[in-house]
């Protein structure tokens, strides 16, 4: 199996941004796609922001800044980005039928020895890889936000991921500077399902009025030791996010357990949807 050095990232926001950026970083050729001109100016834009940040911070070099910006190669058309890429990782909203169209185009287009990933953070990678017709080329990689800073990466294996493509997507993350966990296919995987349900036990708090999110943050936080406390962190990663990751393990295990609070589902229908609104179970700029 070839080595991966042409990459496409299929989808420019918060995710997809930080996985071009890191991408780029570590000396590879990304071509970062997007749907609008706006969407891929503002991804752009943020990596260059996150890069200035670096510098200022001496984490890297001027130079080192100049050359991550010259291997992204911003772009519009899926079907040019894909056609020579060695790995593209798929970084669209946690839509099943917008992935599922996503999938189609790619695996169209991207040559037979093309490795297609998902950051999907709990849609099952089984049902993902059987909208193309190479399984065994399809791969979980999902990251954790701010991609650039956090280390984990779980590697999320389908049913028909053939083993090489796995040590090759693992050996691949270890030159981005992340740690690689691989976990078999289940709804949430074990990242979300642990933390999903911690964090919807948390919304019932607020909802049955046991405590405030200000105070149930600070028992989480200093007895604990989370250094973000789950209501925080809710807000940080997005209700609405939440709420469809916490359905998606409710659908794929049929437990009530993972019923979404009421007060969860009010907050996204009201959009209340935490840092990218301004407004969740806190107020931020």
């Amino acid at each position: 199996m070839s080595e991966i050095k042409k990459v496409a990232v299929v989808g420019g926001g918060t995710m997809g941004n930080g996985i071009a950026h890191v991408f780029a970083m570590s000396g590879f050729d990304v071509d970062l796609v997007e749907t609008k001109q706006e969407l891929l100016d503002r991804a752009v834009s943020t990596i260059e922001k996150n890069l200035d940040r670096m510098v200022s911070r001496e984490k890297i070099s001027e130079e080192q800044k100049s050359r991550t910006l010259e291997n992204i190669r911003p772009s519009l058309d899926l079907t040019e980005s894909v056609k020579e890429a060695d790995l593209v990782v798929e970084a669209v909203p946690e839509n099943f039928p917008l992935k599922k169209q996503v999938f189609i185009e790619i695996d169209k287009t991207a040559p037979e020895r093309t490795i297609i990933a998902t950051n999907t953070s709990s849609i099952s990678i089984t049902k993902l890889a059987a909208v193309t017709d190479r399984a065994e080329k399809f791969i979980g990689m999902h990251f954790f936000n701010p991609v650039p800073v956090m280390k984990l990466v779980e590697i999320v294996n389908g049913l028909e991921t053939d083993p090489d493509v796995t040590e090759k997507i693992e050996k691949t993350s270890k030159k981005l500077g992340k740690v690689p966990i691989p976990v078999n296919d289940s709804p949430g995987f074990v990242s979300n399902r642990v933390l999903m349900p911690m964090i919807n036990e948390a919304i019932y708090c607020v909802y049955e009025g046991i405590g405030t999110p200000e105070h149930i943050d600070q028992v989480m936080k200093l007895g604990m030791a989370h250094p973000m406390g789950p209501l925080r962190l809710a807000d940080f990663i997005g209700l609405d996010v939440c709420l469809n990751i916490l359905n998606v393990l409710y659908e794929g295990f049929k437990d009530p357990k993972y019923r979404a609070c009421p007060l969860l589902v009010k907050m996204v229908d009201a959009g209340k949807l935490g840092d990218k609104t301004g407004i969740g179970f806190y107020l931020h700029d």
